[in-house]
Protein backbone atom coordinates (compact mmCIF):
# COMPACT_ATOMS: atom_id res chain seq x y z
CA UNK A 1 0.00 0.00 0.00
CA UNK A 2 2.84 2.36 0.08
CA UNK A 3 3.15 4.89 3.34
CA UNK A 4 0.51 5.39 4.90
CA UNK A 5 -0.48 9.10 5.91
CA UNK A 6 0.60 11.12 9.15
CA UNK A 7 -0.06 13.82 11.28
CA UNK A 8 1.70 16.04 13.79
CA UNK A 9 2.19 19.22 15.01
CA UNK A 10 5.82 18.93 14.57
CA UNK A 11 6.30 22.11 11.43
CA UNK A 12 8.83 24.63 11.87
CA UNK A 13 6.83 26.68 9.30
CA UNK A 14 4.67 27.58 12.50
CA UNK A 15 7.20 29.28 14.21
CA UNK A 16 7.78 31.94 11.13
CA UNK A 17 5.87 34.74 12.95
CA UNK A 18 7.97 34.72 15.97
CA UNK A 19 10.82 35.04 13.93
CA UNK A 20 9.72 37.91 11.62
CA UNK A 21 9.39 39.30 15.61
CA UNK A 22 12.63 38.15 16.76
CA UNK A 23 14.43 39.16 13.43
CA UNK A 24 12.48 43.31 14.33
CA UNK A 25 14.47 42.76 18.04
CA UNK A 26 17.39 45.18 19.17
CA UNK A 27 20.29 43.31 18.40
CA UNK A 28 18.46 40.94 15.41
CA UNK A 29 17.46 37.36 16.10
CA UNK A 30 19.14 34.61 18.60
CA UNK A 31 18.04 31.00 17.03
CA UNK A 32 17.77 28.74 19.87
CA UNK A 33 15.51 26.29 18.55
CA UNK A 34 16.21 23.76 16.16
CA UNK A 35 19.66 21.67 17.30
CA UNK A 36 21.17 22.09 14.52
CA UNK A 37 25.19 22.11 14.95
CA UNK A 38 27.72 25.89 14.50
CA UNK A 39 30.77 24.47 15.35
CA UNK A 40 33.21 23.12 12.41
CA UNK A 41 33.90 20.14 11.03
CA UNK A 42 37.04 17.88 12.39
CA UNK A 43 40.07 18.29 10.26
CA UNK A 44 40.43 14.69 10.31
CA UNK A 45 36.64 14.42 9.02
CA UNK A 46 37.30 16.98 6.31
CA UNK A 47 40.74 15.70 5.03
CA UNK A 48 39.19 12.17 4.53
CA UNK A 49 36.54 13.06 2.76
CA UNK A 50 39.22 14.99 0.38
CA UNK A 51 41.43 11.46 -0.02
CA UNK A 52 38.80 9.08 -0.89
CA UNK A 53 36.66 11.87 -3.39
CA UNK A 54 38.30 9.39 -6.23
CA UNK A 55 38.13 6.16 -4.63
CA UNK A 56 36.34 3.05 -6.29
CA UNK A 57 33.54 3.34 -3.32
CA UNK A 58 33.16 7.20 -4.60
CA UNK A 59 33.33 6.42 -8.81
CA UNK A 60 31.51 3.26 -8.18
CA UNK A 61 28.38 2.37 -6.52
CA UNK A 62 29.10 2.23 -2.54
CA UNK A 63 28.58 -0.12 -0.34
CA UNK A 64 25.16 -0.63 1.51
CA UNK A 65 26.24 -2.11 4.60
CA UNK A 66 29.06 -0.16 4.76
CA UNK A 67 32.53 -0.69 3.37
CA UNK A 68 34.97 -2.70 5.79
CA UNK A 69 36.79 -0.32 6.95
CA UNK A 70 33.56 1.83 8.30
CA UNK A 71 32.24 -1.03 10.01
CA UNK A 72 35.61 -1.69 11.81
CA UNK A 73 35.42 2.00 13.27
CA UNK A 74 31.68 1.03 14.59
CA UNK A 75 32.93 -1.99 16.47
CA UNK A 76 35.71 0.03 17.82
CA UNK A 77 33.34 3.15 18.57
CA UNK A 78 31.16 0.66 20.56
CA UNK A 79 34.52 -0.89 22.12
CA UNK A 80 35.99 2.09 23.52
CA UNK A 81 33.71 4.59 24.19
CA UNK A 82 30.45 2.26 24.84
CA UNK A 83 31.76 -0.85 26.65
CA UNK A 84 30.50 -2.97 23.93
CA UNK A 85 31.47 -5.91 22.04
CA UNK A 86 29.45 -6.34 18.95
CA UNK A 87 30.80 -9.63 17.91
CA UNK A 88 30.50 -11.34 21.58
CA UNK A 89 26.90 -10.25 21.20
CA UNK A 90 26.42 -11.41 17.86
CA UNK A 91 25.16 -7.76 16.92
CA UNK A 92 25.54 -5.99 13.31
CA UNK A 93 25.64 -3.11 11.85
CA UNK A 94 24.32 -1.17 8.84
CA UNK A 95 24.90 3.37 8.31
CA UNK A 96 21.92 5.46 7.81
CA UNK A 97 21.52 8.41 5.93
CA UNK A 98 21.09 10.19 8.94
CA UNK A 99 19.19 9.12 12.41
CA UNK A 100 16.28 11.04 11.09
CA UNK A 101 16.01 8.24 8.35
CA UNK A 102 16.38 5.32 10.62
CA UNK A 103 14.00 6.57 13.38
CA UNK A 104 11.22 7.17 10.29
CA UNK A 105 11.86 4.09 8.43
CA UNK A 106 12.10 1.64 11.23
CA UNK A 107 8.61 0.55 12.12
CA UNK A 108 8.26 0.42 8.08
CA UNK A 109 11.52 -2.00 8.08
CA UNK A 110 10.52 -4.37 10.73
CA UNK A 111 7.27 -5.04 8.98
CA UNK A 112 5.10 -3.57 11.03
CA UNK A 113 1.69 -2.58 10.23
CA UNK A 114 -2.44 -2.34 11.37
CA UNK A 115 -2.77 -4.50 14.07
CA UNK A 116 0.94 -3.51 15.81
CA UNK A 117 1.18 -1.08 18.39
CA UNK A 118 4.55 0.69 18.91
CA UNK A 119 5.44 2.18 22.21
CA UNK A 120 6.88 5.66 23.19
CA UNK A 121 7.37 8.47 25.87
CA UNK A 122 4.48 10.72 25.62
CA UNK A 123 7.67 13.60 25.56
CA UNK A 124 9.73 12.57 22.73
CA UNK A 125 11.49 13.37 19.35
CA UNK A 126 8.51 13.76 17.14
CA UNK A 127 9.52 11.35 14.27
CA UNK A 128 9.02 8.26 16.27
CA UNK A 129 5.41 8.60 15.89
CA UNK A 130 5.41 9.98 12.28
CA UNK A 131 7.57 7.06 11.29
CA UNK A 132 5.15 4.39 13.40
CA UNK A 133 2.35 6.17 11.61
CA UNK A 134 4.20 5.97 8.14
CA UNK A 135 3.71 1.98 8.29
CA UNK A 136 0.42 1.97 9.34
CA UNK A 137 0.69 1.16 12.85
CA UNK A 138 -0.52 1.82 16.14
CA UNK A 139 0.95 4.15 18.28
CA UNK A 140 1.43 4.02 22.44
CA UNK A 141 2.56 6.80 24.33
CA UNK A 142 3.54 6.41 27.73
CA UNK A 143 4.40 8.98 30.45
CA UNK A 144 7.78 6.56 31.25
CA UNK A 145 8.97 3.67 29.13
CA UNK A 146 11.35 2.29 32.07
CA UNK A 147 7.82 2.01 33.58
CA UNK A 148 7.36 -1.67 31.76
CA UNK A 149 3.70 -2.32 33.43
CA UNK A 150 2.25 0.70 31.57
CA UNK A 151 2.82 -1.30 28.31
CA UNK A 152 3.95 -5.19 28.68
CA UNK A 153 0.19 -6.61 28.61
CA UNK A 154 -0.94 -4.35 26.21
CA UNK A 155 -1.82 -6.52 22.91
CA UNK A 156 -0.29 -5.98 20.20
CA UNK A 157 2.80 -4.56 21.41
CA UNK A 158 6.04 -5.20 18.65
CA UNK A 159 8.80 -2.44 19.65
CA UNK A 160 9.25 -0.02 22.26
CA UNK A 161 11.48 3.39 21.40
CA UNK A 162 14.06 4.11 24.20
CA UNK A 163 15.36 7.70 23.94
CA UNK A 164 18.43 8.35 26.88
CA UNK A 165 19.58 10.99 26.51
CA UNK A 166 16.18 12.60 25.75
CA UNK A 167 15.42 15.42 23.26
CA UNK A 168 13.82 17.39 24.83
CA UNK A 169 14.13 16.46 28.48
CA UNK A 170 17.73 16.04 28.64
CA UNK A 171 16.05 12.60 31.09
CA UNK A 172 19.34 9.50 31.39
CA UNK A 173 17.92 6.44 32.13
CA UNK A 174 20.21 4.10 34.51
CA UNK A 175 21.64 0.97 32.96
CA UNK A 176 19.11 -1.22 35.86
CA UNK A 177 16.55 0.90 33.96
CA UNK A 178 17.46 -0.06 30.62
CA UNK A 179 18.06 -3.74 31.16
CA UNK A 180 14.39 -3.93 32.57
CA UNK A 181 12.86 -2.60 29.02
CA UNK A 182 14.89 -5.43 27.37
CA UNK A 183 13.62 -8.08 29.73
CA UNK A 184 9.95 -6.68 29.32
CA UNK A 185 10.13 -6.57 25.40
CA UNK A 186 12.05 -10.17 25.27
CA UNK A 187 9.34 -11.60 27.33
CA UNK A 188 6.12 -10.74 24.72
CA UNK A 189 8.43 -10.92 21.91
CA UNK A 190 8.72 -7.08 21.36
CA UNK A 191 11.83 -5.29 19.91
CA UNK A 192 13.54 -2.84 21.82
CA UNK A 193 14.59 0.64 19.54
CA UNK A 194 17.03 2.84 21.67
CA UNK A 195 18.11 6.15 20.01
CA UNK A 196 21.32 6.85 21.96
CA UNK A 197 22.20 9.75 19.70
CA UNK A 198 23.19 12.01 22.55
CA UNK A 199 25.12 8.99 24.30
CA UNK A 200 28.47 10.79 24.38
CA UNK A 201 26.83 14.26 25.69
CA UNK A 202 26.03 13.28 29.00
CA UNK A 203 26.56 15.77 31.99
CA UNK A 204 25.93 14.03 35.46
CA UNK A 205 29.01 15.56 36.90
CA UNK A 206 27.58 19.05 36.58
CA UNK A 207 23.99 17.69 37.73
CA UNK A 208 25.84 16.80 41.08
CA UNK A 209 27.75 19.77 41.55
CA UNK A 210 31.09 18.28 40.88
CA UNK A 211 33.67 19.50 38.27
CA UNK A 212 34.55 16.67 36.16
CA UNK A 213 36.85 16.23 33.68
CA UNK A 214 36.22 18.57 30.77
CA UNK A 215 38.66 16.52 28.83
CA UNK A 216 37.09 12.99 29.58
CA UNK A 217 34.10 10.92 27.74
CA UNK A 218 31.49 9.42 29.71
CA UNK A 219 28.77 7.29 28.10
CA UNK A 220 25.50 6.49 28.97
CA UNK A 221 24.30 2.93 29.45
CA UNK A 222 23.86 1.30 26.15
CA UNK A 223 21.44 -1.02 25.24
CA UNK A 224 24.09 -3.37 23.90
CA UNK A 225 25.79 -3.25 27.32
CA UNK A 226 26.56 -6.54 28.25
CA UNK A 227 24.38 -5.79 31.99
CA UNK A 228 21.75 -4.66 29.70
CA UNK A 229 21.14 -7.28 27.01
CA UNK A 230 22.82 -10.09 28.71
CA UNK A 231 25.28 -10.67 26.17
CA UNK A 232 23.06 -11.43 23.28
CA UNK A 233 21.76 -8.67 20.81
CA UNK A 234 18.85 -10.58 20.72
CA UNK A 235 15.42 -7.99 19.78
CA UNK A 236 17.62 -5.01 20.57
CA UNK A 237 18.42 -2.16 17.91
CA UNK A 238 20.71 1.00 18.77
CA UNK A 239 20.72 3.99 16.82
CA UNK A 240 23.80 6.51 16.86
CA UNK A 241 24.52 9.81 14.65
CA UNK A 242 27.96 11.91 14.09
CA UNK A 243 25.67 15.05 13.74
CA UNK A 244 26.12 16.03 17.18
CA UNK A 245 30.00 14.81 18.15
CA UNK A 246 31.80 15.48 15.04
CA UNK A 247 29.14 18.49 13.68
CA UNK A 248 28.17 16.24 11.03
CA UNK A 249 24.74 16.93 10.70
CA UNK A 250 25.49 17.82 6.96
CA UNK A 251 26.92 14.62 6.05
CA UNK A 252 24.09 12.33 7.06
CA UNK A 253 26.74 10.03 9.22
CA UNK A 254 24.43 7.50 11.39
CA UNK A 255 23.84 3.92 11.87
CA UNK A 256 22.12 1.03 13.05
CA UNK A 257 23.40 -1.75 15.45
CA UNK A 258 22.11 -4.67 17.18
CA UNK A 259 19.94 -7.93 16.20
CA UNK A 260 21.86 -9.49 13.43
CA UNK A 261 18.97 -11.13 12.02
CA UNK A 262 17.00 -7.95 11.86
CA UNK A 263 19.79 -5.86 10.63
CA UNK A 264 20.20 -8.86 7.78
CA UNK A 265 16.79 -7.92 6.54
CA UNK A 266 16.47 -4.16 7.00
CA UNK A 267 19.92 -4.07 4.73
CA UNK A 268 18.28 -5.81 2.16
CA UNK A 269 15.35 -3.42 1.72
CA UNK A 270 17.62 -0.45 2.48
CA UNK A 271 20.01 -2.33 -0.81
CA UNK A 272 16.92 -1.56 -2.43
CA UNK A 273 15.41 1.71 -2.15
CA UNK A 274 18.77 2.95 -2.35
CA UNK A 275 19.42 3.75 1.33
CA UNK A 276 23.05 3.74 1.00
CA UNK A 277 25.56 6.76 2.53
CA UNK A 278 28.06 7.97 -0.15
CA UNK A 279 31.48 6.17 -0.48
CA UNK A 280 33.52 9.30 0.59
CA UNK A 281 31.50 10.19 3.37
CA UNK A 282 31.80 6.76 4.51
CA UNK A 283 35.33 7.26 4.65
CA UNK A 284 34.45 10.49 6.66
CA UNK A 285 32.34 8.39 9.22
CA UNK A 286 34.95 6.58 9.90
CA UNK A 287 37.32 8.73 10.21
CA UNK A 288 34.82 11.04 13.07
CA UNK A 289 34.54 7.78 14.98
CA UNK A 290 37.99 7.66 15.26
CA UNK A 291 38.59 10.94 16.09
CA UNK A 292 37.88 10.89 19.88
CA UNK A 293 40.25 14.12 21.10
CA UNK A 294 37.67 16.72 18.49
CA UNK A 295 34.56 14.68 20.30
CA UNK A 296 36.17 15.89 23.42
CA UNK A 297 36.45 19.36 22.06
CA UNK A 298 32.83 19.44 21.51
CA UNK A 299 31.84 17.86 24.49
CA UNK A 300 33.44 20.81 26.27
CA UNK A 301 31.95 23.73 24.14
CA UNK A 302 28.86 22.05 24.85
CA UNK A 303 29.13 21.57 28.44
CA UNK A 304 29.62 25.58 28.60
CA UNK A 305 27.14 26.36 26.72
CA UNK A 306 24.72 24.63 28.76
CA UNK A 307 26.35 25.87 31.92
CA UNK A 308 25.87 29.48 30.12
CA UNK A 309 22.01 28.70 29.44
CA UNK A 310 20.87 27.50 32.61
CA UNK A 311 22.01 30.14 33.97
CA UNK A 312 21.02 32.59 32.24
CA UNK A 313 17.42 30.49 31.93
CA UNK A 314 16.89 31.02 35.68
CA UNK A 315 18.10 34.62 35.84
CA UNK A 316 14.73 34.89 33.45
CA UNK A 317 12.62 33.74 35.84
CA UNK A 318 12.52 30.04 34.39
CA UNK A 319 12.83 27.08 37.06
CA UNK A 320 15.69 24.48 35.39
CA UNK A 321 18.86 22.97 36.45
CA UNK A 322 21.85 21.29 34.08
CA UNK A 323 20.32 18.48 32.31
CA UNK A 324 21.32 15.64 32.69
CA UNK A 325 22.30 14.29 29.03
CA UNK A 326 21.20 15.78 25.21
CA UNK A 327 21.86 19.56 24.36
CA UNK A 328 18.92 21.19 25.64
CA UNK A 329 17.22 22.64 28.36
CA UNK A 330 13.78 21.71 29.02
CA UNK A 331 11.51 24.24 30.95
CA UNK A 332 8.14 24.88 32.06
CA UNK A 333 6.50 27.67 30.18
CA UNK A 334 6.47 30.62 33.01
CA UNK A 335 2.90 31.43 31.38
CA UNK A 336 2.11 27.93 31.44
CA UNK A 337 1.44 27.98 27.30
CA UNK A 338 4.72 27.35 25.42
CA UNK A 339 3.16 29.70 22.02
CA UNK A 340 2.64 32.51 24.78
CA UNK A 341 6.00 32.29 26.34
CA UNK A 342 7.57 32.01 22.49
CA UNK A 343 6.14 35.66 21.82
CA UNK A 344 7.41 37.24 24.91
CA UNK A 345 11.01 35.75 24.13
CA UNK A 346 11.04 36.62 20.93
CA UNK A 347 10.38 40.42 21.62
CA UNK A 348 14.07 40.10 23.23
CA UNK A 349 15.20 38.37 19.84
CA UNK A 350 15.16 34.57 21.15
CA UNK A 351 13.83 31.86 19.67
CA UNK A 352 12.83 28.40 21.60
CA UNK A 353 11.32 25.34 20.09
CA UNK A 354 7.83 25.02 21.23
CA UNK A 355 7.33 22.16 23.71
CA UNK A 356 3.95 21.22 21.48
CA UNK A 357 6.28 19.48 19.21
CA UNK A 358 7.50 17.17 21.57
CA UNK A 359 3.82 16.43 22.95
CA UNK A 360 3.67 18.88 25.99
CA UNK A 361 2.95 22.20 25.07
CA UNK A 362 3.30 23.67 28.45
CA UNK A 363 6.91 23.32 28.09
CA UNK A 364 9.51 25.10 25.62
CA UNK A 365 13.16 23.47 24.62
CA UNK A 366 16.55 25.74 24.00
CA UNK A 367 18.95 24.78 22.37
CA UNK A 368 22.81 24.75 23.15
CA UNK A 369 24.13 24.33 19.57
CA UNK A 370 24.21 27.92 18.95
CA UNK A 371 27.36 29.57 18.65
CA UNK A 372 29.35 30.71 21.65
CA UNK A 373 28.32 34.39 20.84
CA UNK A 374 25.06 33.85 19.67
CA UNK A 375 24.46 32.03 23.91
CA UNK A 376 26.20 34.94 25.43
CA UNK A 377 24.07 37.19 23.76
CA UNK A 378 20.78 35.30 24.96
CA UNK A 379 22.43 35.36 28.45
CA UNK A 380 22.93 39.06 28.20
CA UNK A 381 18.96 39.89 26.50
CA UNK A 382 17.87 36.99 29.43
CA UNK A 383 19.29 38.71 32.58
CA UNK A 384 18.04 41.58 31.72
Amino acid sequence: MGFHEFSSPYDWSRIAAYKRTAKAAFGGMIDLSVGSPVDPVPDSVRKALAVAANDPNAYGYPVTAGTADLRAAIAEWFSVTRNVDLQAIHADVVPTVGSKEGVALMASLLHFGENDVVVQPKVSYPTYEIGTQLAGAQVLKVDDVADVASWRNVPGVKAVWVNSPCNPTGEVYSAEQMAGIVAAAREIGAVVLSDECYALMQWRDAVNGAEGDADSLASTPCALRDDVCLGSAEGVLVLYSLSKQSNMAGYRTAFIAGDESLIASMSAYRKQIGQIIPGPVQAAMAAGLRDLESVKVQHARYRERLGVLVGALRAYGYCTDMPEGALYVWVRAKSGDCWTDMEQLAKIGIIASPGEFYGAPEYLRFSATASDGAIASAAERLAR
